[in-house]
Protein backbone atom coordinates (compact mmCIF):
# COMPACT_ATOMS: atom_id res chain seq x y z
CA UNK A 1 0.00 0.00 0.00
CA UNK A 2 2.80 2.39 0.37
CA UNK A 3 4.53 1.76 -2.25
CA UNK A 4 1.31 2.65 -3.94
CA UNK A 5 0.89 5.59 -2.27
CA UNK A 6 4.48 6.71 -2.87
CA UNK A 7 4.39 5.86 -6.61
CA UNK A 8 0.99 7.95 -6.86
CA UNK A 9 2.55 11.01 -4.96
CA UNK A 10 5.36 10.70 -7.16
CA UNK A 11 3.25 10.28 -10.55
CA UNK A 12 1.33 13.44 -8.87
CA UNK A 13 4.56 15.65 -8.65
CA UNK A 14 4.74 18.82 -10.26
CA UNK A 15 7.85 20.86 -11.49
CA UNK A 16 6.57 24.17 -13.07
CA UNK A 17 9.16 26.10 -15.45
CA UNK A 18 9.70 29.38 -14.50
CA UNK A 19 8.14 32.79 -15.91
CA UNK A 20 9.59 35.69 -16.56
CA UNK A 21 8.14 39.26 -17.70
CA UNK A 22 7.88 42.67 -15.37
CA UNK A 23 7.15 41.11 -12.06
CA UNK A 24 10.60 39.07 -12.06
CA UNK A 25 11.17 35.69 -12.38
CA UNK A 26 9.66 32.68 -10.21
CA UNK A 27 9.84 28.64 -9.89
CA UNK A 28 7.88 25.99 -8.26
CA UNK A 29 8.47 22.41 -7.37
CA UNK A 30 6.65 20.26 -5.52
CA UNK A 31 6.68 16.51 -4.86
CA UNK A 32 5.81 13.77 -2.20
CA UNK A 33 9.32 12.30 -1.20
CA UNK A 34 9.96 8.38 -2.44
CA UNK A 35 12.64 5.79 -1.51
CA UNK A 36 15.55 6.01 -3.91
CA UNK A 37 15.35 3.91 -6.61
CA UNK A 38 11.32 5.26 -7.49
CA UNK A 39 10.74 5.60 -11.04
CA UNK A 40 10.38 8.96 -12.36
CA UNK A 41 10.98 10.84 -8.76
CA UNK A 42 12.11 14.16 -8.32
CA UNK A 43 12.53 13.97 -4.39
CA UNK A 44 13.91 11.26 -2.24
CA UNK A 45 13.86 10.65 1.22
CA UNK A 46 17.21 9.00 2.25
CA UNK A 47 16.38 8.63 5.73
CA UNK A 48 12.80 7.73 6.38
CA UNK A 49 12.70 7.81 9.79
CA UNK A 50 13.55 11.64 9.49
CA UNK A 51 11.52 12.46 6.10
CA UNK A 52 8.87 9.61 5.96
CA UNK A 53 7.73 8.29 2.38
CA UNK A 54 5.13 10.08 1.31
CA UNK A 55 5.85 13.22 2.75
CA UNK A 56 5.60 16.55 1.33
CA UNK A 57 8.14 19.47 0.32
CA UNK A 58 7.17 22.51 -1.95
CA UNK A 59 10.08 24.80 -2.95
CA UNK A 60 9.48 28.31 -4.16
CA UNK A 61 11.71 30.41 -6.31
CA UNK A 62 10.88 34.80 -6.35
CA UNK A 63 13.80 36.57 -8.30
CA UNK A 64 12.71 40.63 -8.77
CA UNK A 65 13.69 42.65 -11.52
CA UNK A 66 16.53 43.87 -9.25
CA UNK A 67 18.23 40.15 -9.18
CA UNK A 68 16.89 39.93 -5.49
CA UNK A 69 15.44 36.50 -4.77
CA UNK A 70 13.93 34.90 -2.20
CA UNK A 71 13.45 30.53 -1.77
CA UNK A 72 10.59 29.34 0.23
CA UNK A 73 10.05 26.26 1.66
CA UNK A 74 7.05 24.55 3.32
CA UNK A 75 7.07 20.54 4.53
CA UNK A 76 4.54 18.12 5.98
CA UNK A 77 4.76 14.74 7.13
CA UNK A 78 8.19 15.01 9.10
CA UNK A 79 9.18 14.42 12.63
CA UNK A 80 7.77 16.37 15.18
CA UNK A 81 10.12 19.35 16.90
CA UNK A 82 12.99 17.78 14.90
CA UNK A 83 15.76 20.63 13.60
CA UNK A 84 16.59 20.15 10.19
CA UNK A 85 19.23 22.29 7.87
CA UNK A 86 18.16 22.77 4.46
CA UNK A 87 20.38 24.05 1.59
CA UNK A 88 19.90 24.64 -2.22
CA UNK A 89 22.24 22.14 -3.88
CA UNK A 90 24.29 22.35 -7.12
CA UNK A 91 23.10 19.01 -9.08
CA UNK A 92 19.93 17.60 -8.85
CA UNK A 93 19.08 14.84 -6.98
CA UNK A 94 19.61 10.70 -7.18
CA UNK A 95 18.91 7.75 -5.57
CA UNK A 96 22.71 8.44 -4.14
CA UNK A 97 22.45 11.34 -1.69
CA UNK A 98 26.04 12.56 -2.74
CA UNK A 99 24.69 13.16 -6.46
CA UNK A 100 22.91 16.73 -5.52
CA UNK A 101 26.54 18.37 -5.33
CA UNK A 102 27.83 20.65 -3.28
CA UNK A 103 26.35 24.02 -1.78
CA UNK A 104 25.05 26.21 -4.41
CA UNK A 105 27.49 29.56 -3.18
CA UNK A 106 26.87 32.76 -4.26
CA UNK A 107 31.15 33.70 -4.25
CA UNK A 108 31.99 30.00 -4.79
CA UNK A 109 35.00 29.41 -2.61
CA UNK A 110 36.71 26.71 -0.61
CA UNK A 111 36.88 28.39 2.64
CA UNK A 112 34.57 26.60 5.10
CA UNK A 113 34.13 30.50 6.42
CA UNK A 114 32.17 30.69 3.16
CA UNK A 115 29.34 28.54 3.81
CA UNK A 116 26.95 30.37 5.59
CA UNK A 117 23.55 31.69 5.50
CA UNK A 118 25.04 34.96 3.42
CA UNK A 119 26.94 33.02 0.69
CA UNK A 120 24.14 30.61 0.34
CA UNK A 121 20.29 29.82 0.78
CA UNK A 122 19.86 28.36 4.00
CA UNK A 123 16.40 27.12 4.99
CA UNK A 124 17.15 25.40 8.36
CA UNK A 125 13.72 25.27 10.31
CA UNK A 126 12.08 23.01 13.20
CA UNK A 127 8.98 20.46 12.72
CA UNK A 128 5.97 21.51 14.40
CA UNK A 129 3.77 19.55 16.10
CA UNK A 130 1.83 19.12 13.37
CA UNK A 131 5.45 17.47 11.55
CA UNK A 132 4.83 21.00 9.07
CA UNK A 133 7.87 23.63 8.37
CA UNK A 134 8.46 26.18 6.74
CA UNK A 135 11.15 28.88 5.74
CA UNK A 136 12.59 31.78 3.78
CA UNK A 137 15.85 32.90 2.51
CA UNK A 138 16.28 36.38 1.06
CA UNK A 139 19.43 37.65 -1.07
CA UNK A 140 20.51 40.71 -3.02
CA UNK A 141 21.88 38.17 -5.54
CA UNK A 142 20.37 35.88 -8.22
CA UNK A 143 21.58 32.00 -9.24
CA UNK A 144 23.73 31.58 -12.28
CA UNK A 145 22.48 29.70 -14.96
CA UNK A 146 22.56 26.09 -14.54
CA UNK A 147 24.50 25.88 -11.10
CA UNK A 148 21.68 25.42 -9.11
CA UNK A 149 19.27 22.38 -9.27
CA UNK A 150 17.88 21.03 -5.79
CA UNK A 151 17.00 21.65 -2.46
CA UNK A 152 18.88 19.42 0.24
CA UNK A 153 17.62 18.48 3.60
CA UNK A 154 19.97 17.75 6.28
CA UNK A 155 19.34 15.68 9.65
CA UNK A 156 20.18 19.02 11.71
CA UNK A 157 20.73 22.65 11.03
CA UNK A 158 24.03 24.25 9.97
CA UNK A 159 26.92 22.50 7.41
CA UNK A 160 27.69 19.13 8.96
CA UNK A 161 24.71 16.81 8.70
CA UNK A 162 23.90 13.94 6.74
CA UNK A 163 21.79 14.48 3.79
CA UNK A 164 18.16 12.90 4.58
CA UNK A 165 16.05 13.73 1.27
CA UNK A 166 16.45 15.79 -1.99
CA UNK A 167 14.29 17.54 -4.28
CA UNK A 168 15.51 18.52 -7.38
CA UNK A 169 14.49 22.55 -8.07
CA UNK A 170 14.36 23.58 -11.85
CA UNK A 171 16.34 27.12 -9.93
CA UNK A 172 17.22 29.81 -12.54
CA UNK A 173 18.64 33.27 -12.90
CA UNK A 174 16.23 36.08 -13.98
CA UNK A 175 15.88 36.24 -17.67
CA UNK A 176 18.45 33.43 -18.06
CA UNK A 177 21.52 35.77 -16.97
CA UNK A 178 23.05 36.26 -13.54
Amino acid sequence: MVAGICAGAVAAAVLAAGTGGAQGYSVRAEAHFAAPGAAHANAFTYDRKLVPAGSWIEVRQHTADSGATSVRLRVTGLVPGHAYGVHVHQKPCAADPAAAGGHYQHEPSTDPAAANPDNEVWLDFTARRDGAGSAVARHSWDFRPGEASSVVIHDMPGTKGARVACLTVPFGPRDGRS
